[in-house]
């Protein structure tokens, strides 16, 4: 079907930017829609962060036999990355986004994990696209790191402070489970079948070096030193 589309960059843009678009704007529009009615506003970051960490089901669609089309595919990225550092520099409490992607209802919270997860989003999308750790990265970024706050503050029992922060074993153990399943389902939309046993050891040990790093990250740059640990770890792993 895409061999249809002539030039093959005008279809790369179509999938690239329309279907990411409809797809994270109807999560963000319902996620409002859900604050506005009482949902909790950090249950909301959390389905965001995830939805937005998975956006990379849009790539198997795209043709990359051109060599460079296929960056469309971080456009709504790029377009978020405008978008905070608009809203954290001049943006008001007052506006749906800061209520829905912030913790504290403070515009400059979009200027530290959001922007940061749109810059790791983009690498992602520019560097490794369709490749394993890609997907990795992803999977723990969007599912494992993202869920694992949420599962802390809400069953996190059991405390422990490293570098002067205070986490959860929960919360921890969150890290890995949620990022291994986040990153074999996320292999399975990208790669169109199920990863092997091998391929899902060395999803798992990754989850390790994801896990620690979640763990010991000062606040806020989680989003860079993971995807930054486990690429090094990839390179060095072979």
């Amino acid at each position: 079907m895409k061999a249809l589309f002539q030039p093959v960059w005008l279809w790369n843009a179509a999938i690239g930017i329309v279907l990411p678009l409809l797809y994270i704007n109807t999560i963000i529009a319902l996620m409002n829609k859900l604050v506005s009615k009482g949902f909790p506003p950090d249950l909301s970051r959390k389905v965001i962060h995830i939805a937005a960490g998975s956006w990379i089901w849009v790539w198997p669609l795209m043709d990359p036999s051109d060599g460079w089309s296929y960056v469309f595919n971080i456009a709504v990225a790029f377009l978020w990355f405008l978008m905070f550092l608009q809203k954290g520099l001049k943006g008001s409490p007052d506006d749906p986004a800061v209520k829905t992607m912030t913790r504290t209802g403070d515009p400059r919270e979009l200027l530290k994990g959001p922007l940061f997860f749109t810059i790791s989003m983009m690498f992602v999308g520019v560097f490794l696209f369709m490749k394993f750790i890609g997907v990795a990265i992803m999977g723990y970024l969007g599912w494992g790191d993202g869920i694992a706050p949420y599962v802390g503050k809400k069953w996190g029992k059991h405390k422990y402070k490293l570098l002067g922060r205070e986490k959860t074993v929960e919360g921890t153990i969150a890290v890995f489970v949620a990022g291994l399943l986040g990153s074999i389902l996320l292999y399975i939309l990208v790669f169109w079948r199920l990863p092997t046993a091998a391929e899902i050891y060395r999803l798992a040990l990754l989850g390790v070096v994801a896990t620690i790093v979640e763990a010991v990250s000062p606040a806020d740059v989680d989003n860079l030193t993971i995807p930054a640990a486990l690429y090094l770890v990839d390179l060095f792993l072979g």
